[in-house]
């Protein structure tokens, strides 16, 4: 259903939404969002939502849509995602998915693992248990899995071993099919993904944080009321609210935000880094 979609991706602060506008105007494109907190309306500034002169010079979708109270995940982006870009390539427009929510982006462009979610009970069963037996257990139940996994890693083998225990099945029998199909979905994507030094990144999330305080985020936040869990995990709601509460001040709040935001453009990198079939963009 991706066939005339086009994806652009990267960590935050480095410039997706300008990047993705220029691409949209000269391909016949029109922007969808893939950011978790742009979907949400009062988020605006926190969450850099494109301007109003930018939503002017291109069609935009999912950006505002959400109230605050309202819970998301992966699964409800592609339910409110899909039929969207259903209807932009109806038109004969180009979708253009831009945002950094790697794992929206990964449940659209490749649908849900197949693999279960962890069970409190049997992960409290394996846990009880010697890494020796577990292992055992393993080898028994999955030859292939066990010769494959770091069987000095506790984390690991529990987890394979979960796996075998709650499908019936194989866990490696599991993951290469899994492989499999994602190779083959893979080879129909196209996608980018921006790239920028460290240092200059850096630079460019010093400026959006300063922009983002003295530009309108702490009323939002001050503002916000009945804000659901996925919303209240937005980098710089939990630093105001502690400015608010009078527990920091403005240049300590500040620097929260920029260090937040650092690792989380940091683990953004290291997702995207394992999408092979997103080309790179180097921007200076």
């Amino acid at each position: 259903m991706f066939e005339k979609a086009v994806f652009i991706c990267g960590p935050t602060a480095s410039g997706k939404s300008a990047f993705a506008i220029d691409f949209a105007l000269k391909n016949n494109g029109e922007i969808v969002n893939a950011d978790a907190f742009q979907l949400y309306r009062g988020l605006e500034i926190l969450s850099a939502a494109p301007s109003s002169e930018e939503f002017a010079q291109v069609p935009h979708h999912l950006f505002g849509v959400l109230d605050p109270s309202v819970k998301n995940d992966a699964q409800a982006y592609v339910e409110l995602a899909t039929p969207v870009i259903a209807e932009i390539q109806s038109r004969g427009k180009t979708p253009v998915v831009t945002g950094g929510s790697g794992l929206y982006l990964k449940f659209l462009t490749h649908g849900a693992s197949p693999v279960p979610t962890s069970d409190a009970e049997l992960r409290a069963e394996l846990d009880s248990r010697s890494l020796e037996d577990l292992i055992a257990q393993l080898r028994e139940l999955d030859p292939l899995e066990a010769s494959r996994t770091a069987l000095e890693n506790r984390r690991y083998v529990s987890r394979a071993l979960e796996i075998c225990l709650l499908t019936g099945g194989k866990a490696s029998t599991i993951r290469d099919n899994w492989e499999s199909a994602a190779a083959a979905r893979e080879a129909e994507l196209r996608g980018f993904v921006i790239r920028r030094t460290r240092p200059d990144l850096h630079a460019r999330i010093a400026r959006r944080t300063d922009l983002m305080l003295s530009g309108g985020a702490i009323d939002e936040v001050r503002n916000l009321s009945n804000a659901s869990i996925t919303f209240d995990k937005a980098i710089g709601v939990k630093e105001i609210r502690a400015l608010l509460a009078g527990e920091i001040d403005l240049p300590a709040c500040r620097e929260l935000i920029t260090i937040a935001t650092r690792q989380y453009a940091k683990r953004q990198e290291t997702w995207f880094q394992r999408e092979k079939w997103l080309e790179e963009i180097r921007l200076p």
